[in-house]
């Protein structure tokens, strides 16, 4: 699956739903196809130990790994991935992740 494919998929949905007035937003069809061309493509990017990695990881942060997962996939789209990401290749992305995300939080006190 390539950005084009993701591109036709949205303009789909949006087309469906502005089509029934939003009512329902997006349907549990639609919902599991988008799960699986996302699973799809993560399995065409990272290696299996890389996938239980993050699998276990969205069991304690499902946010989180939501967000890993996205990246990564607009990371291949955008071609700046060569082979797979193995194992440790996600720990440091993890790590940096983490990292970032900890820069934001300050706490001063008087």
């Amino acid at each position: 699956m390539d950005e084009e494919e993701l591109k036709k998929l949205r303009e789909k949905k949006l087309q469906e739903m502005q089509e029934r007035g939003g009512q329902d937003g997006v349907s549990e069809e639609q919902e599991q196809e988008i799960e699986n061309r996302k699973k799809q493509i993560l399995r065409q990017i990272m290696t299996p130990e890389a996938r239980q990695r993050l699998k276990n990881l969205s069991m304690v942060k499902p946010e989180f790994t939501d967000s890993i997962q996205q990246q990564l996939i607009m990371i291949a789209q955008s071609g700046r991935i060569q082979g797979k990401i193995d194992d440790n290749q996600l720990k440091e992305i993890l790590k940096k992740a983490q990292q970032d995300k900890n820069k934001d939080i300050n706490i001063r006190r008087k």
